[in-house]
């Protein structure tokens, strides 16, 4: 299992333009329901910043989440948006109770 985080600072007039293409994201994974996939986004209270949390099934550690219309949309000028440009870490999961959107 792949398990990454993304955390981003995007400029103040682009937040909600940024969110609305997060949403579109989760719009699309609903209908299409990508086996293997666990994701979510949380906006932190500085209003700017995003983290998403991403962990795949898959055994190759490719994500189906670049196979999301959406999300290659959301990409797309995420460089213009940001202030701060996204970081990705992987993760190592300690221990869980009761994820996020269960």
């Amino acid at each position: 299992m792949k398990q990454v985080m993304v955390r981003y600072k995007v400029k103040p007039d682009r937040a909600a333009e940024n969110e609305r293409l997060v949403r579109a994201v989760y719009d699309e994974l609903r209908r299409t329901e990508p086996t293997g996939l666990r994701y979510a986004t949380f906006r932190l209270d500085d209003g700017v910043s995003f983290v998403h949390l991403a962990s795949s099934e898959t055994d190759d550690g490719h994500s189906p989440l670049s196979e999301v219309k959406a999300f290659k949309q959301f990409q797309e000028d995420i460089d213009d948006r940001c202030e701060e440009g996204p970081a990705v870490t992987g993760l190592r999961e300690i221990g869980s109770y009761r994820l996020f959107g269960e």
